[in-house]
């Protein structure tokens, strides 16, 4: 959760870059960044550190006004067998009207929009992870849900 007072203006993906072989994993991770009325910046790190370390951090995305209050993920379906990413990006929709697309893969679909927070801004993630499955580049992200608050 971002801290009390602050809500979600800008986020950040931890994606894993192609190496070549198929079909690689993307979105390890999500960190959000918070802000205050003052605009200090606080950030919240959702990055899976305990099954998925590969990657890089991405330039933050912020929005130019407002704070994030709906999502969108781009998702692949299942392949059958091997690497099945899941979760290859992710857009944000900021209260003030702009979309934010992160930079992760363009691998999948994009799904539906999550409900937005009406009147709330996001102030935090949870995650939902496979556990490595012991062959290749497994799953990573495979779902997100967001908590709102009101300003």
């Amino acid at each position: 959760m971002c801290p009390t007072g602050t809500y979600a203006a800008g986020f950040s993906l931890k994606v894993e870059a192609p190496i070549g072989r198929g079909d690689d994993t993307a979105v390890n991770g999500i960190r959000l960044h918070c802000l205050d009325n003052l605009i200090n910046d606080y950030w919240f790190d959702q990055q899976n550190c305990l099954f998925f370390s590969w990657g890089r951090w991405t330039d933050i995305k912020w929005c130019p006004s407002g704070f994030l209050t709906a999502f969108q993920l781009r998702v692949e379906k299942s392949q059958g067998d091997g690497d099945d990413t899941a979760a290859n990006n992710i857009m944000f929709k900021c209260s003030g009207g702009s979309l934010l697309q992160g930079d992760g893969t363009h691998w999948g679909d994009w799904g539906d929009w999550s409900q937005t927070c009406e009147g709330k801004g996001i102030c935090g993630i949870k995650t939902l992870i496979e556990k490595p499955q012991g062959r290749g580049d497994d799953t990573a992200l495979n779902d997100v849900q967001l908590f709102g608050r009101s300003p």
